[in-house]
């Protein structure tokens, strides 16, 4: 499994504007629909208003480069434009064990 996390930065509530095109436009539920794709969603930083966060995860490198070679990322490219956004991407991939036991105990359910 890949995550990544993309932090969208822009100017005068720019990001935010981004977050709610691409759910009203209905772009992110065709990214959430794509095969392979386990969560797409955007957050808020409390702390930053002009930044949004999205958690993009991902099966596997191969629908992920689907995604990539996908026409919405023209849309999503256009959009980024169009607000003017800056971009931080940190990556995480998964090693598919799971949450180990003796970190369990700090996860309360």
């Amino acid at each position: 499994m890949i995550a990544v996390n993309l932090y969208y930065t822009g100017e005068n509530g720019g990001a935010r504007k981004f977050a709610e095109k691409m759910e009203q436009g209905g772009t992110a539920a065709l990214i959430r629909a794509e095969k392979g794709n386990i969560r797409y969603e955007y957050f808020f930083p409390m702390g930053d208003t002009e930044t949004v966060l999205l958690i993009d995860i991902w099966e596997n490198q191969a629908v992920l480069d689907a995604h990539h070679a996908s026409p919405m990322m023209s849309e999503i490219a256009r959009l980024r434009e169009k607000y003017d956004l800056r971009m931080k991407a940190e990556r995480f991939v998964s090693d598919d064990n799971g949450i180990p036991e003796y970190d369990m105990k700090f996860i309360r359910k």
